[in-house]
């Protein structure tokens, strides 16, 4: 017997029964995105792998332990994206589109690719809902983001997510900020993890990251990056602050927010849910201002802010809903004979063709074991045929909830006498 073959481990299937939340999430966001004037765009799983090592930065786990990079025939290094911002940021570069539109608001809803220890909601493969917003320096791009977030969760419906906020300073006041946090951090070298000890050298913002719970404990008490702010990252936080009371988007201000890349300044924020079904993977998604990076890719100087949001975490606390969402057909045709069958297949395509959600068991069968099928389907009607309904073309539509039975006319106007009954299918 052949060796069965299994999926790569964190990359998972999404299967019926399943997929239909999934389907549930993905049209909210569309249509949420659609109401604030986002656009779709699509990039490629695969980019050089240089885009994710100038812009996440080299010192960041994501980079130096987490990324799928491998060389291909050409003798390329190649990755398979582990974010969304980097390839958005390198398409709005190539295309130019800074010299078609002053502004431009893009969403994108795809696959990410990290190898990372595994938590629940936490896998190689996820994927990802982000938005990325370029051109606009003012706090109310932040805002407007936050908003839509709020308003996506709302409409999932999803509530207990918590908005985390801080500001990371930029050019003028971090320097400040790193060279007294690693005058704190030296003082506890000899308690740090080795990996901490090594980001205390190359990038001594990470450890406040670190999962390690000694490094976690001194990074509570370590000195705080809204002590260090310049009069300007200030003022722009303050204002940040000001529109979400003004909006009454709630957040908590954590200055221990520094995300898990290199390339944001001033504004970071995070989405928190505190729910057993995530486990210790309690941020559904973050993101921040990132005013350099289009620049540092070879870009003009325009600001951008961005978001990204785990789209396996937001399907696990659906399920964790009690809520359905699952999908089933408003019809379910069976045969009672042969000689029926022919008779079914152009009624089952006719109503299909004009917008009628039919299922039928291509086999035929027993009827007992065709209405077993039926039931499994969960359809709303049934309807039988055998040779008297092709005779007299009428049939009876029977409830699969219960009730009186209803007689239908098998002609073209069959469709519509079903949407009368069922005016939402």
């Amino acid at each position: 017997m052949s060796q069965k073959i299994t999926g790569v481990k964190g990359m998972n299937d999404l299967l019926p029964g399943e997929i239909e939340i999934w389907h549930h999430v993905e049209r909210q966001a569309r249509e949420t995105f659609r109401r604030f004037g986002y656009q779709e765009i699509r990039t490629p799983i695969v980019e050089d792998t240089a885009l994710f090592v100038r812009s996440v930065g080299e010192a960041t786990d994501m980079v130096g332990k987490e990324m799928y990079t491998f060389r291909d025939k050409g003798d390329r290094s190649l990755t398979l994206r582990p974010e969304g911002t980097a390839p958005a940021v390198r398409a709005y570069i190539e295309h130019a589109i800074a010299q078609k539109e002053p502004v431009t608001h893009w969403f994108y809803i795809g696959p990410m690719f990290r190898y990372e220890r595994m938590k629940t909601g936490r896998y190689r493969q996820f994927w990802q809902i982000g938005a990325e917003a370029i051109g606009v320096k003012e706090p109310a791009q932040e805002v407007e983001l936050i908003d839509l977030v709020r308003q996506f969760l709302e409409s999932l419906p999803l509530s207990g997510v918590m908005l985390n906020l801080n500001s990371l300073g930029d050019d003028q006041c971090r320097p400040k900020y790193i060279e007294a946090l690693v005058g704190y951090f030296r003082a506890h070298e000899a308690e740090l993890c080795a990996d901490c000890r090594d980001r205390l050298n190359r990038n001594p913002l990470r450890i406040l990251d670190c999962k390690n719970e000694r490094c976690q404990q001194l990074a509570a008490a370590s000195p705080s990056v809204l002590d260090s702010l310049c009069d300007p990252c200030r003022a722009h936080f303050d204002e940040v602050k000001r529109q979400l009371e003004l909006l009454e988007i709630r957040y908590v201000v954590n200055p221990r927010i520094v995300r898990g890349i290199d390339y944001y300044t001033r504004t970071a924020f995070e989405f928190v849910a505190e729910h057993p079904a995530l486990g210790t993977a309690s941020t559904v998604g973050g993101g921040g201002r990132y005013d350099k990076l289009v620049k540092e890719l070879g870009g003009p100087d325009v600001p951008a802010v961005g978001f990204g949001l785990g789209l396996d975490r937001l399907v696990l606390l659906l399920k964790e809903s009690g809520r359905s969402f699952a999908t089933h057909p408003l019809l379910f045709v069976a045969t009672a004979e042969e000689g029926a069958r022919d008779h079914a297949l152009k009624l089952v395509s006719n109503l299909r063709r004009k917008g009628i959600a039919v299922e039928t068991d291509p086999r035929g069968g027993s009827l007992k074991s065709q209405m077993k099928r039926a039931d499994k389907s969960a359809a709303t009607y049934t309807l039988v045929l055998g040779g008297n309904e092709v005779q007299t073309g009428t049939a009876k539509l029977k409830p699969m909830a219960g009730g009186e039975p209803v007689t239908v006319t098998l002609d073209d106007t069959l469709a519509d006498q079903l949407k009368k009954l069922s005016p939402d299918a």
